[in-house]
């Protein structure tokens, strides 16, 4: 019969988690869903002629337990069998409420004090705009803001997008996401 009550406990929790996170919201003043990626975002390497600036991301309601956030952005229509990681950014301090325009730049001088960005799967460490190849179907970009339960990660620094996303997830209590589209 414990096991019964530590089942119900455990479901009810759950449910709460989930009933706050749906609070936990993710806008942007320079990129619309119903809208094509701004050209300013967009990737100026690989045939894309764009500005590669991060967008501007501001999120809402952040749960009470959190300790850090941190900012993905994710391609999963890019024709390699796994998506595309485009942007990866943690250790976010929870008292951060967004990020500016271009906060992603290489140099990272637009970043939150104590935040790292990870290497994306173009190899490089900063944000890296939408190109899909000539042709394709709109591909889908989705940013995410987590929500961690640890103030801290330590990846190594060459760590693959993955592996950041592995330890993200692992310690993620809610999420909230937006979702654009772009194709040439």
């Amino acid at each position: 019969m414990n096991r019964f009550f530590q089942s119900v406990a455990a479901s009810i929790a759950a449910i709460a988690i989930t009933t706050h996170a749906t609070d936990f919201t993710l806008t942007s003043p320079s990129i619309q869903t119903a809208a094509p990626f701004p050209t300013a975002h967009v990737l100026n390497g690989f045939g894309c002629e764009g500005g590669n600036r991060s967008p501007a991301l501001m999120w809402h309601n952040v749960p009470a337990d959190t300790k850090s956030l941190a900012v993905t952005m994710y391609d999963p229509d890019a024709p390699t069998g796994s998506g595309w990681w485009h942007w990866i950014l943690y250790n976010i301090p929870v008292t951060v409420k967004g990020l500016p325009e271009n906060a992603g730049s290489a140099d990272g001088k637009h970043l939150p004090l104590g935040s790292s960005q990870g290497r994306t799967d173009f190899g490089t460490h900063g944000y890296g705009g939408a190109c899909p190849p000539a042709g394709n179907r709109p591909h889908r970009y989705i940013f995410t803001v987590h929500a961690l339960t640890i103030d801290h990660i330590a990846p190594p620094v060459d760590a693959s997008a993955a592996m950041i996303g592995y330890l993200i997830h692992s310690s993620r209590t809610a999420s909230a996401s937006l979702q654009t589209t772009f194709s040439r």
